[in-house]
This record gives C-alpha cells, sequence and structure tokens, in this order.
C-alpha cells in the first residue's frame, strides 16, 4: 500500500484493504470528486485519523485505491502466441467485469479528476496490460508466427481491449466468447493462422 509510512506498531493488512475498496467503490459509485475521508473511513469501518495516518491527501488515497486495481493477477505465459492472446483477454473480462473495471476508467479519466490520479490510473491499469499485450504480439513477430510490422502490432495492441469499451459505450454486452473471437480477429489481422 502506498502512503505514509510511521513507526510503530504495525499496520493492519485487513484495514488497509478495506479502505482500499471503500475508495475504489466511492471513486466507482460517486468519482473522485465526491471521495472523502469521512466517507471512506464510514465504509471501512475505520475513523479518519487512521486515514490521515496513512495518506497525506485525498489524490494519495485515490491513487492508492487506483494502484490496488491494477494488482490482479496476470496470466501465465505459455509461448503460444494465439493461446497467450486468448488468456490476457479472458484476464482483462474478468478484472473488467468483476471489478467495476468500465465505470472506474470512467471515473477516474473525467476531465475533472487530477493529472495524478489519472496518470496513477494509466501506469497501474492499463500500461501494464498493454505492455503484455505487446510482448504477446512481439514474441510471434520475433518467432514469424505472425507477419505484423511494429506500427501494426501497436495499433492490434489498441485494437484488443478497445472493442470491450466499445461495445459498452453502445450499451451492448459483449459476446460470451469476446476474448477467443476478439483474439482471433487480432491474431489474423496480424498475419497469424489459428
Amino acid at each position: 500500500m502506498t502512503g505514509r509510512q510511521r513507526t510503530g506498531r504495525p499496520r493492519s493488512a485487513a484495514l488497509d484493504d478495506a479502505i482500499l475498496t471503500a475508495a475504489r467503490d466511492v471513486l466507482v459509485e460517486s468519482g473522485p470528486n465526491q471521495l472523502t475521508f469521512a466517507e471512506v473511513a464510514a465504509r471501512a469501518g475505520t475513523t479518519r485519523p487512521a486515514l490521515y495516518r496513512r495518506f497525506g491527501d485525498l489524490d494519495e488515497l485515490a491513487v492508492a485505491a487506483v494502484a490496488s486495481f491494477g494488482a490482479a493477477t496476470t496470466p501465465k505465459v505459455t509461448g503460444h502466441g494465439l493461446t497467450d492472446l486468448v488468456a490476457e483477454l479472458r484476464s482483462f473480462r474478468r478484472g473488467i467485469t468483476t471489478t467495476h473495471g468500465i465505470a472506474l476508467a470512467g471515473a477516474v479519466l473525467a476531465e475533472t479528476t487530477s493529472a495524478r490520479v489519472a496518470e496513477a490510473y494509466r501506469a497501474s491499469v492499463v500500461a501494464p496490460r498493454r505492455t503484455r499485450l505487446r510482448a504477446i504480439l512481439d514474441r510471434a513477430a520475433h518467432d514469424g508466427t505472425i507477419t505484423a510490422d511494429e506500427r501494426d502490432r501497436h495499433q492490434l495492441v489498441t485494437m484488443c481491449t478497445g472493442s470491450w469499451y466499445a461495445h459498452a459505450l453502445a450499451g451492448e454486452r459483449p459476446p460470451k466468447d469476446w476474448p477467443d473471437r476478439t483474439a482471433l480477429m487480432v491474431w489474423t489481422a496480424a498475419g497469424g493462422h489459428a
């Protein structure tokens, strides 16, 4: 957990988790501008002084909450490009649907959100996923299983998760087999064969 480091008795990991969960819930439900120490303390079952000991300001709390959102497990790399791409998109779907990911993305990327919070979201949630997707495509290009050049691979990374957001913006539910179909489309567009 980021935030202030204090000496004295060890902090409770359970309370740390409760605080970050409460902060994420407020961010998702109401947006960063409605995040208050009082609301988070009430939801976490603690006091405002407990939060003040951990965080210097609300931005610091929001950054920690957003960073904790990105701390999901990542799929094991098998070395088979299409299999790894499917696994990564399944992981993305699990994260975006089980943790209110769409709502959190919208909340932290709103124009009124502080640059610190938006950057934390990009660094802890968006960048790691894009890096893993790019690594899958780069390995496949290196071993000759796809033919897409570097510029195309960059664009294909964006297309991997972009279709999920397009469904969400249209008010549609992505198909049940979205990870498999999307991975196959991206793989084929990259010059690979199933």
